[in-house]
């Protein structure tokens, strides 16, 4: 099945703004220079590329562990994607996930494995394989 998203800008680049749409549930947002390069109110892409990104590597990170014989009561995952500007432009050259497992009987160093398993194999991390450092901190919930 196919995902869809949709991005409208209006006028020139620091002056104009857009409005974006995931999908048809209904997320969506507004953006502008500002809030992508400055810290300004508002969305940007690399929110949306932080969220999808976490969303399946505990996705991914669930099956994994699953499979293996200790399903999760839960993986939360954090993403934090960070912005450079290079000479090639702006680039997006660090990602950082933060996730904390609740999983019954299982140890931290087994966690740790499955976790590490879930960065290699996710469909965001591999589309995302251009990134030059994707980190990952994974624990279990104490």
């Amino acid at each position: 099945m196919p995902a869809t998203g949709r991005a409208e800008w209006k006028g020139d680049l620091k002056g104009g703004n857009g409005s974006f749409t995931a999908g048809d549930t209904g997320i969506g947002g507004e953006y502008s220079f500002h809030s992508r390069f400055e810290d300004g109110p508002g969305a940007n892409p690399e929110q949306l590329i932080a969220a999808a990104h976490a969303a399946c590597f505990s996705m991914a990170l669930s099956n994994i562990l699953a499979t293996a014989g200790s399903t999760p009561d839960s993986v939360t995952t954090d993403a934090v994607v960070s912005l450079r500007r290079t000479d090639d432009g702006p680039t997006i050259y660090t990602i950082a996930l933060t996730t904390v497992g609740v999983v019954p009987g299982m140890d931290e160093a087994t966690f740790k494995e499955h976790a590490e398993a879930a960065k290699k194999g996710c469909p965001v991390s591999r589309a995302l394989a251009a990134v030059p450092e994707i980190t990952l901190d994974a624990s279990l919930a104490s």
